[in-house]
């Protein structure tokens, strides 16, 4: 069957429809793929019209190479504001985000081509597939930047990975694995040379709408219990975003990549804290 045109497109996420299979391409590899504010808001308008299109039996998610995803761009989604309505504005734009996963509808894959990083390894669980690339490799440093598990991969890991694998990715540790130690270790199902990746994804997400299959979660999860943890992790995250420790760890990280304007930011916020803080409490 011939390709169809796609429908929706746009500079940040590609799109192209064929044999009942859509693939959404994250088109900003300059920024590896980070989710920005924009970035999160195409990525959401895109799973909205693939739910609605009828062409669209399964979904595919990829990056535009080198990288699959750099996860949260925290410099160009954190907005400085009044502290209670800055903690509610993380807790709903970070349940939002996964719940993008979770409530999508149709059978998905995701298409990892290269480095995954954060929110972009967590959310990838949430669907039903995952394909690699043998360049890609899987980081979730929450640890280290301060914060607490997200993407309910405080309870989602463990069933894919087991209580110490999944302690290892999630902790002090933030092991890394390859695409290969990632498949061994139950992370994701598949691996392949880096040039077949998208024609064995289409290859998979075929088989899935020939065979009429549905959305499900792997690991024995059920979405309403996914969505719960969700949003009790949106609050935990919200709460350590505006911690001391989280904002020192964001300072040194953006200071180490010479992101100077992002990195004064979370200086500002850091210093400030003891003034601004009372009002989460008032």
């Amino acid at each position: 069957m011939a390709a169809t045109p796609p429908f929706s497109s746009s500079d940040l996420i590609l799109s192209s429809t064929r044999d009942g299979v859509t693939t959404l391409t994250m088109n900003t590899p300059k920024r590896l793929n980070g989710w920005t504010m924009e970035m999160m808001e195409a990525l959401k308008d895109a799973f909205r019209s693939a739910a609605k299109d009828e062409q669209t039996k399964a979904l595919i998610l990829s990056g535009a190479d080198p990288y699959y995803c750099a996860g949260v761009n925290l410099g160009a989604t954190l907005r400085l504001g009044h502290p209670k309505v800055l903690h509610a504005m993380i807790v709903e734009a970070n349940e939002a985000l996964f719940n993008t996963f979770l409530d999508f509808p149709k059978p998905l894959l995701i298409a990892i081509n290269g480095p995954a990083i954060g929110a972009a390894v967590t959310s990838a669980t949430l669907c039903d597939g995952i394909i690699a690339s043998d360049k890609a490799t899987f980081s979730t440093p929450f640890a280290r930047l301060g914060v607490c598990p997200e993407g309910c991969s405080s309870v989602h890991f463990e069933r894919l990975m087991g209580a110490a694998t999944a302690e290892r990715m999630l902790g002090q540790e933030g092991w890394k694995p390859t695409a290969e130690e990632a498949k061994e270790a139950g992370l994701i199902q598949w691996v392949v040379p880096h040039e077949k990746l998208h024609e064995e994804a289409h290859r998979i997400a075929s088989e899935w709408v020939e065979s009429g299959a549905q959305r499900t979660f792997r690991g024995g999860s059920e979405r309403d219990e996914l969505k719960a943890v969700n949003a009790r992790e949106s609050l935990q995250l919200a709460d350590c975003f505006l911690s001391a420790p989280f904002m020192k760890a964001q300072f040194e990280f953006l200071w180490s990549k010479k992101k100077h304007g992002p990195a004064a930011m979370f200086l500002g916020m850091l210093v400030s804290r003891p003034l601004w803080s009372r009002l989460l409490r008032d």
